[in-house]
Protein backbone atom coordinates (compact mmCIF):
# COMPACT_ATOMS: atom_id res chain seq x y z
CA UNK A 1 0.00 0.00 0.00
CA UNK A 2 1.19 3.51 -0.77
CA UNK A 3 1.82 5.71 2.26
CA UNK A 4 1.24 9.43 1.76
CA UNK A 5 3.84 12.02 2.79
CA UNK A 6 1.78 15.16 2.18
CA UNK A 7 -1.86 16.22 2.15
CA UNK A 8 -3.37 16.86 -1.31
CA UNK A 9 -4.84 20.28 -2.17
CA UNK A 10 -7.94 20.29 -4.41
CA UNK A 11 -9.48 23.30 -6.14
CA UNK A 12 -13.24 23.08 -5.56
CA UNK A 13 -13.96 25.58 -8.35
CA UNK A 14 -12.91 22.91 -10.86
CA UNK A 15 -15.90 20.80 -9.80
CA UNK A 16 -18.28 23.55 -10.94
CA UNK A 17 -17.32 23.30 -14.62
CA UNK A 18 -18.23 20.31 -16.79
CA UNK A 19 -14.88 20.70 -18.59
CA UNK A 20 -12.74 20.35 -15.47
CA UNK A 21 -15.02 18.26 -13.25
CA UNK A 22 -13.80 14.82 -14.45
CA UNK A 23 -10.21 15.66 -13.56
CA UNK A 24 -11.33 16.98 -10.16
CA UNK A 25 -13.29 13.79 -9.42
CA UNK A 26 -10.24 11.69 -10.31
CA UNK A 27 -8.07 13.67 -7.88
CA UNK A 28 -10.78 13.44 -5.22
CA UNK A 29 -11.09 9.67 -5.67
CA UNK A 30 -7.41 9.14 -4.95
CA UNK A 31 -7.49 11.50 -1.95
CA UNK A 32 -10.45 9.57 -0.52
CA UNK A 33 -8.93 6.14 -1.06
CA UNK A 34 -5.28 6.81 -0.23
CA UNK A 35 -5.28 9.63 2.34
CA UNK A 36 -8.68 10.39 3.87
CA UNK A 37 -7.54 13.99 4.41
CA UNK A 38 -7.31 16.88 1.95
CA UNK A 39 -7.30 20.64 1.63
CA UNK A 40 -9.94 22.38 -0.49
CA UNK A 41 -9.60 25.92 -1.85
CA UNK A 42 -11.87 28.26 -3.82
CA UNK A 43 -14.86 26.95 -1.90
CA UNK A 44 -17.18 29.88 -2.53
CA UNK A 45 -17.16 31.02 1.12
CA UNK A 46 -16.21 34.70 1.00
CA UNK A 47 -12.91 35.79 2.53
CA UNK A 48 -14.73 38.68 4.22
CA UNK A 49 -17.01 36.26 6.09
CA UNK A 50 -14.10 34.01 7.01
CA UNK A 51 -12.16 37.01 8.37
CA UNK A 52 -15.13 37.97 10.59
CA UNK A 53 -15.52 34.38 11.78
CA UNK A 54 -11.83 34.23 12.72
CA UNK A 55 -11.83 37.62 14.49
CA UNK A 56 -14.96 36.95 16.54
CA UNK A 57 -13.84 33.40 17.31
CA UNK A 58 -10.62 34.63 18.89
CA UNK A 59 -12.44 37.45 20.73
CA UNK A 60 -14.95 35.02 22.24
CA UNK A 61 -12.37 33.76 24.72
CA UNK A 62 -11.88 37.29 26.08
CA UNK A 63 -15.48 37.72 27.26
CA UNK A 64 -16.01 37.90 31.08
CA UNK A 65 -15.72 34.64 32.98
CA UNK A 66 -19.24 34.89 34.39
CA UNK A 67 -20.62 35.06 30.85
CA UNK A 68 -18.62 31.97 29.86
CA UNK A 69 -20.10 30.13 32.84
CA UNK A 70 -23.62 31.17 31.82
CA UNK A 71 -22.89 29.58 28.45
CA UNK A 72 -21.53 26.31 29.90
CA UNK A 73 -22.59 23.13 28.13
CA UNK A 74 -23.91 21.67 31.38
CA UNK A 75 -26.76 24.18 31.07
CA UNK A 76 -27.90 22.62 27.77
CA UNK A 77 -29.49 19.17 27.33
CA UNK A 78 -28.45 19.51 23.66
CA UNK A 79 -24.68 19.44 24.38
CA UNK A 80 -24.23 22.98 23.04
CA UNK A 81 -22.21 25.63 24.85
CA UNK A 82 -18.91 26.41 26.49
CA UNK A 83 -16.38 23.90 27.88
CA UNK A 84 -13.60 24.95 30.24
CA UNK A 85 -9.95 24.13 29.65
CA UNK A 86 -9.25 20.42 30.14
CA UNK A 87 -12.91 19.55 30.66
CA UNK A 88 -13.11 16.58 28.28
CA UNK A 89 -11.66 13.08 28.51
CA UNK A 90 -12.08 10.29 25.99
CA UNK A 91 -11.09 6.71 25.22
CA UNK A 92 -8.39 6.11 22.63
CA UNK A 93 -8.38 4.19 19.40
CA UNK A 94 -6.96 1.05 20.96
CA UNK A 95 -9.78 0.69 23.48
CA UNK A 96 -12.87 -1.47 23.03
CA UNK A 97 -15.00 1.46 21.89
CA UNK A 98 -18.77 1.23 21.55
CA UNK A 99 -19.75 4.76 20.62
CA UNK A 100 -19.31 7.23 17.80
CA UNK A 101 -16.77 9.85 18.79
CA UNK A 102 -15.61 13.33 17.89
CA UNK A 103 -12.36 12.37 19.55
CA UNK A 104 -11.25 9.46 21.71
CA UNK A 105 -8.06 9.81 23.78
CA UNK A 106 -8.27 7.26 26.56
CA UNK A 107 -7.99 8.67 30.09
CA UNK A 108 -5.93 11.65 28.90
CA UNK A 109 -7.02 15.27 29.01
CA UNK A 110 -7.35 17.29 25.81
CA UNK A 111 -5.90 20.71 26.68
CA UNK A 112 -8.32 23.01 24.91
CA UNK A 113 -11.01 25.54 25.73
CA UNK A 114 -13.99 25.63 23.38
CA UNK A 115 -17.60 26.41 22.60
CA UNK A 116 -19.93 24.13 20.63
CA UNK A 117 -22.51 25.77 18.34
CA UNK A 118 -25.15 24.16 16.15
CA UNK A 119 -27.52 25.18 13.40
CA UNK A 120 -30.25 27.06 15.26
CA UNK A 121 -33.22 24.69 15.61
CA UNK A 122 -36.05 24.35 18.15
CA UNK A 123 -35.99 21.79 20.96
CA UNK A 124 -37.72 18.47 20.28
CA UNK A 125 -41.20 17.62 21.50
CA UNK A 126 -41.57 15.71 24.81
CA UNK A 127 -42.88 12.64 23.00
CA UNK A 128 -39.83 12.45 20.69
CA UNK A 129 -37.12 9.80 21.26
CA UNK A 130 -34.53 10.89 23.82
CA UNK A 131 -31.76 10.99 21.26
CA UNK A 132 -33.68 13.79 19.56
CA UNK A 133 -32.50 16.04 22.40
CA UNK A 134 -29.12 16.10 20.68
CA UNK A 135 -30.81 18.77 18.54
CA UNK A 136 -31.90 22.10 19.99
CA UNK A 137 -31.24 25.82 20.37
CA UNK A 138 -27.88 27.34 21.23
CA UNK A 139 -27.03 29.41 24.28
CA UNK A 140 -25.75 32.60 22.62
CA UNK A 141 -23.31 35.10 24.07
CA UNK A 142 -24.96 38.45 24.83
CA UNK A 143 -24.74 40.65 21.77
CA UNK A 144 -23.58 43.68 23.75
CA UNK A 145 -20.52 41.69 24.89
CA UNK A 146 -19.61 40.46 21.41
CA UNK A 147 -21.55 42.42 18.77
CA UNK A 148 -22.30 40.52 15.58
CA UNK A 149 -21.20 37.13 16.91
CA UNK A 150 -24.53 35.33 16.51
CA UNK A 151 -25.36 36.83 13.10
CA UNK A 152 -21.90 36.04 11.76
CA UNK A 153 -21.86 32.45 12.95
CA UNK A 154 -25.40 31.74 11.79
CA UNK A 155 -24.44 32.95 8.31
CA UNK A 156 -21.23 30.90 8.41
CA UNK A 157 -23.09 27.75 9.50
CA UNK A 158 -25.56 28.17 6.63
CA UNK A 159 -22.87 28.65 4.00
CA UNK A 160 -20.75 25.81 5.36
CA UNK A 161 -23.80 23.53 5.37
CA UNK A 162 -24.46 24.27 1.70
CA UNK A 163 -20.82 23.77 0.78
CA UNK A 164 -20.51 20.50 2.73
CA UNK A 165 -23.64 19.06 1.10
CA UNK A 166 -22.27 20.00 -2.32
CA UNK A 167 -18.97 18.33 -1.46
CA UNK A 168 -20.65 15.17 -0.16
CA UNK A 169 -22.37 14.85 -3.52
CA UNK A 170 -18.96 15.07 -5.19
CA UNK A 171 -17.66 12.29 -2.92
CA UNK A 172 -20.52 10.09 -4.12
CA UNK A 173 -19.74 10.83 -7.77
CA UNK A 174 -16.01 10.28 -7.25
CA UNK A 175 -16.59 6.69 -6.13
CA UNK A 176 -19.18 5.90 -8.79
CA UNK A 177 -22.39 6.48 -6.84
CA UNK A 178 -25.34 8.72 -7.80
CA UNK A 179 -24.86 12.31 -6.68
CA UNK A 180 -27.77 12.01 -4.22
CA UNK A 181 -26.57 8.71 -2.72
CA UNK A 182 -26.00 10.22 0.75
CA UNK A 183 -29.13 12.39 0.86
CA UNK A 184 -31.00 9.89 3.01
CA UNK A 185 -28.61 10.65 5.88
CA UNK A 186 -29.73 14.29 6.09
CA UNK A 187 -32.83 15.84 7.66
CA UNK A 188 -35.49 17.39 5.43
CA UNK A 189 -35.37 17.98 1.71
CA UNK A 190 -31.71 18.37 0.72
CA UNK A 191 -30.70 18.66 4.36
CA UNK A 192 -32.63 21.88 5.00
CA UNK A 193 -33.62 20.80 8.55
CA UNK A 194 -30.23 19.36 9.44
CA UNK A 195 -28.34 20.50 12.54
CA UNK A 196 -24.68 20.85 11.69
CA UNK A 197 -22.23 21.72 14.46
CA UNK A 198 -18.96 23.53 14.91
CA UNK A 199 -16.46 24.20 17.64
CA UNK A 200 -14.41 27.32 18.26
CA UNK A 201 -11.29 25.97 19.93
CA UNK A 202 -8.41 27.61 21.78
CA UNK A 203 -5.25 25.59 22.45
CA UNK A 204 -3.03 27.44 24.97
CA UNK A 205 0.71 27.13 24.40
CA UNK A 206 2.75 24.93 26.72
CA UNK A 207 4.06 27.92 28.61
CA UNK A 208 0.51 29.02 29.41
CA UNK A 209 -0.53 25.50 30.42
CA UNK A 210 2.18 25.21 33.10
CA UNK A 211 2.18 21.44 33.36
CA UNK A 212 0.03 20.29 30.44
CA UNK A 213 1.09 17.20 28.54
CA UNK A 214 1.25 18.79 25.09
CA UNK A 215 -1.84 16.93 23.94
CA UNK A 216 -4.18 19.44 22.35
CA UNK A 217 -6.28 16.58 21.03
CA UNK A 218 -5.06 13.01 21.20
CA UNK A 219 -5.01 10.56 18.25
CA UNK A 220 -8.52 9.99 16.93
CA UNK A 221 -10.71 9.61 13.88
CA UNK A 222 -13.70 11.83 13.24
CA UNK A 223 -17.15 10.28 13.20
CA UNK A 224 -20.12 10.86 10.91
CA UNK A 225 -19.46 11.69 7.24
CA UNK A 226 -17.14 14.67 6.81
CA UNK A 227 -15.71 17.64 8.72
CA UNK A 228 -14.14 20.92 7.57
CA UNK A 229 -11.45 22.66 9.58
CA UNK A 230 -10.67 26.36 9.42
CA UNK A 231 -7.19 26.89 10.90
CA UNK A 232 -7.29 30.42 12.35
CA UNK A 233 -3.71 31.06 13.45
CA UNK A 234 -0.46 30.15 11.64
CA UNK A 235 0.62 27.55 14.20
CA UNK A 236 1.49 24.06 13.11
CA UNK A 237 0.03 21.36 15.32
CA UNK A 238 -2.42 19.31 13.29
CA UNK A 239 -0.83 16.02 12.21
CA UNK A 240 -2.17 13.09 10.19
CA UNK A 241 -0.90 9.51 10.55
CA UNK A 242 -0.01 7.60 7.38
CA UNK A 243 -0.06 3.83 6.92
CA UNK A 244 3.59 3.57 8.03
CA UNK A 245 2.64 5.12 11.38
CA UNK A 246 4.45 8.40 10.64
CA UNK A 247 2.88 11.74 11.61
CA UNK A 248 2.53 14.12 8.64
CA UNK A 249 2.11 17.84 9.31
CA UNK A 250 -1.06 19.50 8.04
CA UNK A 251 -0.09 23.18 8.40
CA UNK A 252 -2.41 26.14 7.88
CA UNK A 253 -2.72 27.30 4.26
CA UNK A 254 -4.51 30.58 3.63
CA UNK A 255 -7.78 30.27 1.75
CA UNK A 256 -8.30 26.58 2.49
CA UNK A 257 -10.30 24.22 4.66
CA UNK A 258 -8.94 20.86 5.79
CA UNK A 259 -11.42 18.07 5.05
CA UNK A 260 -11.41 14.94 7.22
CA UNK A 261 -13.37 11.86 6.16
CA UNK A 262 -15.34 10.36 9.04
CA UNK A 263 -15.79 6.78 10.13
CA UNK A 264 -19.44 6.88 9.08
CA UNK A 265 -18.38 7.61 5.50
CA UNK A 266 -15.79 4.83 5.70
CA UNK A 267 -18.40 2.37 6.94
CA UNK A 268 -21.11 3.02 4.37
CA UNK A 269 -18.65 3.02 1.46
CA UNK A 270 -17.30 -0.41 2.47
CA UNK A 271 -13.93 1.09 3.34
CA UNK A 272 -13.37 2.84 0.00
CA UNK A 273 -13.31 6.25 1.69
CA UNK A 274 -10.55 6.25 4.29
CA UNK A 275 -11.00 7.72 7.76
CA UNK A 276 -7.55 8.71 8.96
CA UNK A 277 -6.12 9.06 12.47
CA UNK A 278 -5.04 12.57 13.38
CA UNK A 279 -4.03 14.61 16.43
CA UNK A 280 -3.27 18.17 17.55
CA UNK A 281 -0.12 19.10 19.47
CA UNK A 282 -0.17 22.04 21.88
CA UNK A 283 1.74 25.11 20.65
CA UNK A 284 5.35 25.57 21.76
CA UNK A 285 6.03 27.71 24.83
CA UNK A 286 5.88 31.41 24.04
CA UNK A 287 4.23 30.97 20.63
CA UNK A 288 0.77 31.98 21.84
CA UNK A 289 -2.51 30.13 21.65
CA UNK A 290 -3.58 28.23 18.55
CA UNK A 291 -7.17 28.76 17.40
CA UNK A 292 -9.18 26.58 15.05
CA UNK A 293 -12.82 26.20 14.02
CA UNK A 294 -13.87 22.70 12.90
CA UNK A 295 -17.28 22.33 11.23
CA UNK A 296 -18.93 18.90 11.56
CA UNK A 297 -21.44 17.99 8.89
CA UNK A 298 -24.54 16.70 10.66
CA UNK A 299 -26.54 13.61 9.80
CA UNK A 300 -30.05 12.49 10.68
CA UNK A 301 -30.13 10.85 14.10
CA UNK A 302 -32.97 8.65 12.86
CA UNK A 303 -30.63 7.13 10.27
CA UNK A 304 -28.77 3.86 10.49
CA UNK A 305 -25.59 3.12 8.57
CA UNK A 306 -26.10 0.62 5.77
CA UNK A 307 -23.53 -0.22 3.11
CA UNK A 308 -23.78 1.56 -0.24
CA UNK A 309 -23.50 -0.41 -3.49
CA UNK A 310 -20.06 0.86 -4.41
CA UNK A 311 -19.13 -0.24 -7.96
CA UNK A 312 -16.81 -3.23 -8.17
CA UNK A 313 -14.28 -1.25 -10.21
CA UNK A 314 -13.83 1.21 -7.32
CA UNK A 315 -13.61 -1.60 -4.77
CA UNK A 316 -10.96 -3.24 -6.97
CA UNK A 317 -9.01 0.03 -7.11
CA UNK A 318 -9.05 0.16 -3.32
CA UNK A 319 -7.76 -3.43 -3.13
CA UNK A 320 -5.04 -2.62 -5.66
CA UNK A 321 -3.84 0.35 -3.61
CA UNK A 322 -3.86 -1.80 -0.49
CA UNK A 323 -1.59 -4.29 -2.21
CA UNK A 324 -4.00 -7.18 -1.84
CA UNK A 325 -4.33 -6.90 1.92
CA UNK A 326 -7.68 -6.59 3.63
CA UNK A 327 -8.30 -3.11 4.95
CA UNK A 328 -9.26 -2.87 8.60
CA UNK A 329 -12.21 -0.57 9.06
CA UNK A 330 -12.67 0.68 12.59
CA UNK A 331 -16.41 0.81 13.09
CA UNK A 332 -17.37 2.71 16.20
CA UNK A 333 -21.01 2.46 15.18
CA UNK A 334 -22.13 -0.99 16.30
CA UNK A 335 -24.92 -2.02 13.99
CA UNK A 336 -25.94 -4.93 16.21
CA UNK A 337 -26.29 -2.72 19.31
CA UNK A 338 -28.07 0.41 18.08
CA UNK A 339 -31.04 0.79 15.77
CA UNK A 340 -30.50 4.49 15.12
CA UNK A 341 -27.42 6.64 14.86
CA UNK A 342 -28.86 8.97 17.49
CA UNK A 343 -28.82 6.28 20.16
CA UNK A 344 -25.08 5.72 19.78
CA UNK A 345 -24.33 9.43 19.52
CA UNK A 346 -26.31 10.35 22.65
CA UNK A 347 -24.43 7.80 24.74
CA UNK A 348 -21.13 9.04 23.38
CA UNK A 349 -21.93 12.65 24.22
CA UNK A 350 -22.96 11.70 27.75
CA UNK A 351 -19.72 9.79 28.13
CA UNK A 352 -17.69 12.76 26.90
CA UNK A 353 -19.61 15.28 29.02
CA UNK A 354 -20.66 13.54 32.27
CA UNK A 355 -21.65 16.87 33.84
CA UNK A 356 -24.40 17.15 31.20
CA UNK A 357 -25.27 13.50 31.80
CA UNK A 358 -25.61 13.95 35.55
CA UNK A 359 -28.03 16.84 35.07
CA UNK A 360 -30.19 15.62 32.19
CA UNK A 361 -29.52 11.90 31.59
CA UNK A 362 -28.58 10.36 34.99
CA UNK A 363 -30.00 6.92 34.15
CA UNK A 364 -28.02 6.67 30.92
CA UNK A 365 -24.86 7.90 32.66
CA UNK A 366 -25.26 5.20 35.29
CA UNK A 367 -25.74 2.58 32.56
CA UNK A 368 -22.54 3.77 30.86
CA UNK A 369 -20.57 3.60 34.10
CA UNK A 370 -21.84 0.10 34.87
CA UNK A 371 -20.91 -1.05 31.36
CA UNK A 372 -17.45 0.49 31.67
CA UNK A 373 -16.94 -1.23 35.03
CA UNK A 374 -17.88 -4.60 33.49
CA UNK A 375 -15.57 -3.97 30.55
CA UNK A 376 -12.73 -3.07 32.93
CA UNK A 377 -13.29 -6.27 34.94
CA UNK A 378 -13.26 -8.33 31.74
CA UNK A 379 -10.02 -6.71 30.57
CA UNK A 380 -8.45 -7.44 33.94
CA UNK A 381 -9.55 -11.09 33.76
CA UNK A 382 -8.01 -11.36 30.31
CA UNK A 383 -4.77 -9.79 31.56
CA UNK A 384 -4.56 -12.23 34.47
CA UNK A 385 -5.25 -15.16 32.16
CA UNK A 386 -2.39 -14.06 29.88
CA UNK A 387 -0.05 -13.78 32.86
CA UNK A 388 -1.01 -17.24 34.08
CA UNK A 389 -0.46 -18.64 30.58
CA UNK A 390 2.99 -17.07 30.44
CA UNK A 391 3.80 -18.52 33.84
CA UNK A 392 2.73 -22.00 32.81
CA UNK A 393 4.78 -21.80 29.63
CA UNK A 394 7.84 -20.73 31.64
CA UNK A 395 7.48 -23.68 34.00
CA UNK A 396 7.24 -26.13 31.11
CA UNK A 397 10.40 -24.69 29.58
CA UNK A 398 12.14 -25.10 32.92
CA UNK A 399 11.17 -28.79 33.20
CA UNK A 400 12.64 -29.63 29.80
Amino acid sequence: MTSFTSIPILDLSLARSEDTKPGFLNELRHALIEVGFLYIKNTGISSELIDRVKKLGVEFFDIPEDEKLRLEMKNSPHFLGYSRLGNEMFENLSSNTHFLMYTNTRFAVDWREQIDIGTELPAPKPEDPRYRYLVGPNIWVKDELLPGFRATYEQYMKEMADMSLFFTGLIAEAIGLPRDAFDKYFEGEKGDRQQHKLKIVKYPDLGQLKGGTGQGVGPHKDSMLSSYLLQVTPHKGLQVQNSDGLWIDCPPIDGTFVVAIGQGMEAITQGVCTSTTHRVLSPAPGSGARFSIPFFQGVSYDASFEDMNVPEAVLALKRQILGGSKDSIEFTFKKDRFKHLGEATLLNRIKSHPDVGEKYYPDLLEMIREREARDAEELERQRQAREELKGSAGQEIGVH
